[in-house]
């Protein structure tokens, strides 16, 4: 059986409140959805509060699951939702440092080619590691989910735009400014420059 068809399994197990089934499906995704939600609430305590709770709400929720979208964005969605809501109910802005531009309440569409920002490959030691997150804390709630998924979870537009319910081209906008942010960051360090402070980037 390949992993699709195996996937497939598991979730129509979950879909039937299968507690085994569940367990090995927070196995499956666990570490991925961590990942991301540590990225956006930052306190750490607060990440592992929030994974819990997307899981928690999965369980829940899992018999509504109609695979009109796949698992995978169905998770995600729950977990930008719950990152988002709990940074309003701490009054905890996610940073912002001045780039501008307007989203898609009137916002300039920008067509990015799809030239990959991979942190791994640029990351030569743990100083510029330390960069380059402290780049991705600075932005903010609406362009730092966009790079973490689309960069960390590669994720294609197309799904990026479904799960934040946002159109396509906004994603693309959303992802060149987030990169535009990162690069100027990484400018900053080879140039000797002070690193931004975490004033954030507003969208």
């Amino acid at each position: 059986m390949n992993d699709l068809a195996t996937e497939s399994a598991l979730i129509d197990r979950c879909r039937k409140q299968d507690p085994k089934a569940f367990a090995d499906f927070i196995d499956l995704y666990q570490a991925r959805v961590l990942g991301f939600v540590k990225r956006m609430v930052e306190n750490s305590e607060d990440a592992a509060d929030v994974t819990q709770e997307v899981f928690i709400r999965a369980y829940q929720n899992f018999h509504r699951f109609d695979q009109r979208s796949s698992v995978r964005t169905w998770l995600f969605r729950i977990a930008h939702n719950l990152c988002i809501d709990r940074a309003r109910k701490t009054d905890r802005r996610l940073k912002t440092a001045s780039l501008s531009y307007s989203d898609e309440d009137g916002d300039e569409v920008i067509d990015v080619q799809d030239t990959r920002w991979e942190p791994e490959t640029m990351a030569l030691d743990n100083e510029l590691a330390t960069v380059i997150e402290r780049g991705i804390g600075e932005l903010s709630e609406k362009l730092r989910p966009v790079l973490l998924l689309h960069d960390r979870e590669d994720m294609a537009y197309e799904e990026i735009a479904e799960l934040l319910q946002i159109p396509v081209g906004t994603v693309k906008s959303r992802l060149f400014l987030a990169r535009a942010h990162l690069q100027q960051v990484l400018t900053n360090y080879w140039n000797g420059d002070v690193v931004p402070s975490r004033k954030g980037v507003t969208s």
